[in-house]
This record gives structure tokens, C-alpha cells and sequence, in this order.
């Protein structure tokens, strides 16, 4: 009855789902354990800037450029602060609100970005504080460019003037006439009565659409798996068929089971 099998159709078919099955598994561990590192990489970049914290804070020039390392770390910065911008449609606690952002122009002539603080509400310039005047020191937390798309940054374009949807020299560039640093800080302490934004983790290091595509492609390959194990036995299951069919007379010729003709 299944003597079918030692054909060199089903030495093939037999062949294709030895090799496919542990290639498949392989493949499904392999975006499994992808998925286990960003898990990894979020737990120790979230507290690499719980612990930042506590640390003393250190020369923004020793601590660029910013990687993941140093994301997240305290830094000092000096100079005056200059012009200012709002950063809309940003969170806080589950409430909207805007970032208030001003350019901290540094001796080195390159202009630092300062989250001064959170406001909640329709981002508007009247109700931003305006920025110390004078010479100032800044203390917080060393963050790198946002990327617009990613981790909630907003890509949205045409916004008023004195606006920008990221943080980023790519972003700035555009809207002040200076040179601006490839990194930008939030301020340990807000001023004048916004509130404080906390430092996030470096990019590439959370739960974000890339660490989910890898476990929704470990379910597909084992999926795979499961189909192919299910395939093999109905095609096995339709030949012993035939072949029962066959020496009763029922068919006159015997014919190929095909993989179509197994999924009708």
C-alpha cells in the first residue's frame, strides 16, 4: 500500500519537507531571539536612564557624539539662549500638549537644542515663558536626533512658523541661522513652571515596529511549519486513496497527486 512512497516523486516531495522543517524552525528561532535581544535592549536602555539620574553631570563635549552609551546621560552646557520654537502634538502623562524648545548658542558657535519644559494644550508661542536672559548653564539629559515617523516623532510637515514636528539638526537647520549640534537635551528641572520632560532611550533600543515585525515573522515561519507537516500528510493521505481506489478497479489509470489537487 505505501509502497508509493519509494518513488522518485515522493524520494523528492519526502526530501523538500526534511529540509524545509528544520529550516523553518531555525528561521522562526532566529527572529524569536531578535525579538528577545530588542526586549533586552529596551530593559537595559530604560534603566541605563533611570540610573543616569543619579549620576554627576558631565561637559556636553565629552559625551558626544551621542550613541547608546551615552544617551540618556546628565551633561552641562553654556552659552545664551536664543531663538525659540514649539514642538507640537507631543505627550505627557496621557495629555497633549507641546515641547518648548530654544536654541542654546554655545562658545564653540554650534547652537545646542533645550527642552525647557512640557505645556499642555495647542501649541502657542504666547504661552511658552520666554528663556533666561544672559549667560546661562543648563544641566540634562543628553538625547540624539529624533527621526520623524519614528517613536511617536510626528512627520508632519507645514507647520506654522516657529514650529517643528522633530528635534533634530536636520529639522533645525532650516529654521535658525546657525550651526546646531547632532543631539539635543531635556532639562533636569523645567523652567519657569512647565513641567520637566523625562529622558527617553536611545533609538533602536525599545519595543517599536521593528521588534513587533520580528515575532509576527517567528509566528509566520512556524506557521510554515504546521503547513507543510499538514500538506505532506494530506497528499500521503489522498496517494493511499488512489491507490486503495486502484486495486478495486475503481480508476483505470493511475495519476500523480498533485499539491493542487491535494488542497481541493
Amino acid at each position: 500500500m505505501y509502497r508509493f512512497l519509494l518513488t522518485p516523486r515522493w524520494w523528492g516531495i519526502n526530501v523538500f519537507v526534511l529540509l524545509s522543517i528544520p529550516f523553518c524552525i531555525f528561521m522562526g528561532s532566529w527572529q524569536l531571539g531578535r525579538f528577545e535581544d530588542r526586549v533586552q535592549d529596551h530593559r537595559t536602555a530604560t534603566e541605563q536612564v533611570s540610573e543616569s539620574r543619579n549620576e554627576a553631570p558631565r561637559p556636553l563635549k565629552d559625551m558626544l557624539p551621542v550613541d547608546k552609551a551615552t544617551s540618556g546621560k546628565p551633561v552641562t552646557a553654556s552659552g545664551r539662549y536664543g531663538k525659540q520654537l514649539l514642538v507640537p502634538g507631543r505627550e505627557l502623562d496621557g495629555k497633549q500638549g507641546f515641547y518648548v524648545l530654544t536654541l542654546l548658542r554655545t562658545d564653540s558657535g554650534e547652537a545646542l537644542p533645550v527642552v525647557r519644559g512640557w505645556l499642555p494644550g495647542t501649541a502657542d508661542a504666547a504661552k511658552a515663558p520666554a528663556p533666561p536672559a544672559g549667560e546661562v548653564t543648563v544641566t540634562g539629559a543628553l538625547q540624539a536626533s529624533e527621526t520623524p515617523g519614528d517613536n511617536g516623532v510626528s512627520a508632519q510637515g507645514g507647520l506654522p512658523a516657529g514650529q517643528t514636528s522633530a528635534i533634530s539638526a536636520a529639522a533645525l537647520v532650516n529654521l535658525v541661522p546657525y550651526d546646531v549640534y547632532d543631539a539635543w537635551i531635556t532639562l533636569t528641572k523645567a523652567d519657569s513652571g512647565m513641567t520637566a520632560v523625562p529622558a527617553t532611550a536611545p533609538p533602536d533600543s525599545g519595543l517599536d515596529l521593528k521588534a513587533f515585525q520580528n515575532l509576527g515573522y517567528t509566528a509566520e515561519w512556524f506557521a510554515f511549519v504546521g503547513f507543510v507537516i499538514f500538506m505532506w500528510f494530506r497528499l500521503l493521505r489522498r496517494e493511499v486513496e488512489y491507490a486503495r481506489d486502484a486495486e478495486l478497479g475503481l480508476v483505470a489509470d493511475e495519476e500523480p497527486v498533485t499539491v493542487d489537487a491535494a488542497v481541493k
